[in-house]
């Protein structure tokens, strides 16, 4: 699963980005500044960053002359109509930008499309007997279709793009509130999970895959 590293440093944005790219199955860290953003590309090995041109705290093009450094694509966030600002970024080796306000679907259409570039997109992820198609929103078991409504599979995403971490039920109902516009509260989060390893699991009784972690929440291992 790619991790991408979002510099920005309005709040509001960085929240909706964040969660809008883990439920498209991206892995996501934050920087709100250029200082910070130059430690997690050294602590988190990021695939790609998304940049913001205008930060409170430095600048994105010193962030993207850094991330150019190590051979790591850039994406800038650019204010509409910034044509200057879009300029220097392509001069300076970015690979794309992409200008304020933007439909979320196209920012990731262009992320995957400069993945693919610097082969690096991984858009099939295998899980045990299970492999999920990030880029197609395909989802097989041993060949076959598995046909998951659209809340378990913002739901089976929210479980890869955290693989290997314990996720607690409040995490996991803030992850997903929201996805198809369904109302969800603990007992229908139970109900979900209970469908989703129907679904993928070769014994739902004995999960594999979507394990719980008494007293804790869930996980998916690493």
């Amino acid at each position: 699963m790619e991790r991408i590293l979002l510099v920005e440093d309005d709040a509001q944005i960085t929240a909706s980005l964040s969660a809008f790219l883990q439920s498209e199955g991206f892995s996501v860290e934050t920087a709100t500044g250029e200082t910070q953003a130059r430690q997690l590309v050294e602590q988190t090995a990021p695939g790609l960053l998304l940049v913001d041109v205008q930060l409170a705290e430095g600048s994105g093009f010193g962030v993207c002359a850094y991330a150019r450094s190590r051979g790591l694509p850039v994406i800038f966030l650019t204010a509409s109509g910034d044509e200057s600002s879009v300029v220097l970024g392509l001069d300076m080796g970015a690979d794309d930008y992409i200008a304020k306000p933007f439909r979320p679907r196209e920012l990731v259409s262009r992320i995957r499309s400069v993945l693919r570039r610097y082969g690096k997109e991984k858009t099939l992820v295998p899980l045990g007997g299970v492999v999920v198609d990030t880029e197609k929103g395909r989802v097989t078991r041993d060949g076959r279709d598995v046909y998951l409504s659209a809340l378990e599979y913002r739901l089976l995403l929210v479980f890869l793009s955290h693989r290997g971490k314990v996720l607690s039920r409040s995490q996991l109902l803030e992850e997903i509130w929201d996805a198809a516009g369904d109302f969800v509260n603990d007992n229908t989060l139970t109900v979900y999970i209970k469908r989703l390893r129907e679904k993928i699991e070769e014994d739902p009784a004995d999960p594999q895959i979507i394990r719980t972690v008494r007293g804790m929440g869930y996980m998916v291992d690493a």
